[in-house]
């Protein structure tokens, strides 16, 4: 069966693991970890050996062969490059998200490669490593392919600077194989001489993890946190219960490189390794080389969000017409110019963009402005809004419209081309803004309560449409002083819920770490906490064979209108 190339660009995962201290503690044990280095395999201070980040998202490697329809026969591991962002914690859950990115012919004798990126995070939120996997698939070459690119050998001509021997053991692919990696090869007889090899081999990543812990031994003993690179080549089979030996080579200031000989024969299992160390990554968002558009970003919340992200490295389109707050007037550039003169002065990179969010056109050209100056969206924040409060009975329909207008269709009108944007590049983070009188009500506020309220529901279709594009949609109902809450709240308060308190939750929602999509936030004083609709258990008035009457449905109201379970 021929390689499945429509799998190039393919989406793979989420794929989820959750692990416990027990398997990391079992994966050290696989790669040869003891009593002499305890802090890998006893749970009192327990720390995680580097490599064990690809052995728990195996699965995710399977899931390359299996789209691209490998021959399994022949499939091997091939390469493997990761670049950690943070230490793996010790226990949790593993996502893993990415896709095919290349495949390539080596020709007709001679095999194929199958190129696979990811991105892993934690369930804690943060993002731990990125993996670049490529699988040698020895029996799927000669289908007229582009050819793969050539590779240096970065290992010098000249004596290594450490060397650490090590035994795996007869058995050892046993042990590893219990960390996730049961592919047959590893411990069936009959498969490993149909595959062509004399009995079962050493798993690759099993022979990296005994490699990457004497890395760890040699260069940053007892700190495998400070391990920000890991890359290497799998050269050839290695027979478990041959003894091995690492070689490393210091390149630089926290850099090395390495490879794996085998000791009885003297050939190299594993190439061209790369190992990179330092100081742990500082536990911080950052969005560096991202762009976001923020709406209404003139003054008060828009502005904080604008000023935060543009500190944390991202680009930021900063939107405000420049009208009064209940829109009228022709606008003005100053408020969006004097943010970005705040963002450009700090070090940070913004553009101003004037365009009304209440049509179509503008909607589409506040995109445009963010393509055009920064080449993507990534992040859009929809916080333009208007008040033109009256009681019900006297609000007349242009006072009506023109609220739904900037609020409910404003959001519309950005997000959409936004969307599109973010749906090509398999990325996207969007926040809408609700409010207290979307959620609950309030008195003169029936166009804006309609028009936040709305925003719930389109995030809660825009969350299923953006799912697989990884696409994260969620709401906040914020609680602080502006130009459209200055005359509504008490002037004592206003001084207490500036909008830097709201803003830590929308930089939180906006990033690469956020798990969740769909949610509503209420956010205030430095208080959050989420909000939401929810259902009743329900109740059967009557005969359930009967269609109930009315009186029935009285009799029931009690538990009918209650949300806990009886």
């Amino acid at each position: 069966m021929a390689l499945n190339l429509d799998a190039v660009g393919e989406k793979i995962g989420p794929v989820t693991r959750q692990y416990s201290w027990k398997d990391t503690a079992l994966y050290a044990l696989g790669v040869g970890a003891g009593f002499n280095e305890l802090e890998f395999v006893y749970e009192k201070n327990l720390k995680v050996i580097p490599s064990f980040g690809i052995a728990a998202v195996f699965d995710f490697l399977t899931e390359i062969g299996l789209k691209a329809e490998v021959n399994v026969a022949g499939i091997l591991h091939g390469e493997q490059q990761m670049r950690f962002h943070n230490p793996i914690p010790p226990e949790g859950t593993l996502s893993t998200e990415g896709r095919i990115t290349d495949i390539y012919d080596l020709g007709k004798d001679k095999g194929a490669v199958v190129v696979g990126e990811a991105e892993t995070c934690h369930s804690n939120g943060k993002r731990l490593f990125t993996s670049v996997i490529k699988i040698f698939a020895r029996f799927d070459g000669g289908f007229g392919g582009k050819p793969a690119p050539k590779t240096i050998n970065p290992i010098p001509d000249r004596e290594p600077d450490y060397e650490a021997e090590d035994c795996p053991l007869e058995n050892q692919p046993l042990l590893y194989r219990l960390s996730g990696d049961l592919f047959q090869l590893h411990v069936d007889p009959e498969f490993a001489k149909m595959a062509g090899f004399k009995k079962p081999i050493m798993h690759g990543l099993c022979t990296q993890g005994f490699a990457c812990r004497a890395l760890v031994g040699k260069l940053i003993p007892g700190e495998p946190e400070r391990v920000h690179r890991l890359d290497c080549r799998f050269s050839k089979a290695l027979y478990p219960g041959d003894p091995i030996k690492t070689q490393i080579w210091k390149t630089g200031e926290g850099k090395a490189v390495w490879r794996v000989i085998n000791s009885k024969t003297g050939d190299t299992v594993i190439t061209n390794g790369i190992f990179e160390y330092g100081e742990v990554p500082k536990d911080e968002i950052r969005f560096d080389g991202q762009v976001a558009i923020v709406t209404g970003a003139g003054g008060g919340l828009g502005r904080a969000y604008a000023l935060d992200l543009a500190a944390r490295g991202a680009c930021v389109v900063v939107n405000d017409l420049g009208g009064s707050r209940d829109g009228s007037g022709e606008g003005s550039s100053f408020p969006a110019r004097k943010v970005v003169d705040e963002i450009e002065a700090a070090g940070g990179q913004a553009v101003a963009n004037y365009d009304n969010v209440a049509t179509r056109k503008g909607g589409e050209n506040i995109v445009k402005c963010a393509l055009d100056n920064y080449g993507t969206v990534d992040i859009l924040i929809n916080n333009a809004g208007i008040l033109r409060d009256k009681s019900f009975a006297k609000m007349e329909p242009d006072t009506w419209q023109a609220v739904i207008d900037v609020h409910l269709n404003g959001a519309y009108n950005v997000t959409r081309p936004a969307f599109i944007v973010m749906r090509e590049k398999g990325y996207g983070r969007i926040i809408m803004t609700t409010s207290a009188a979307g959620l609950y009500g309030n008195f003169g506020q029936a166009n804006y309560s309609a028009a936040k309220m709305g925003l719930v529901g389109f995030m809660n279709t825009l969350k299923l449409e953006g799912q697989k594009y990884n696409i994260k949609v969620n709401t906040v109902a914020p609680l602080a002083a502006s130009r459209l809450t200055e005359d509504v709240l008490p002037a004592d308060l206003l001084d207490n819920i500036t909008p830097e308190f709201v803003s830590p939750l929308v930089l939180f929602l906006c990033s690469q770490r956020c798990p969740v999509s769909g949610y509503i936030y209420n956010a205030g004083m430095g208080c959050f906490n989420r909000a939401a609709v929810i259902t009743g258990p329900g109740v059967i008035a009557g005969d359930p064979e009967s269609i109930p009457a009315a009186e029935q449905v009285t009799a029931n109201l009690d538990k009918i209108r209650t949300l806990m379970d009886s």
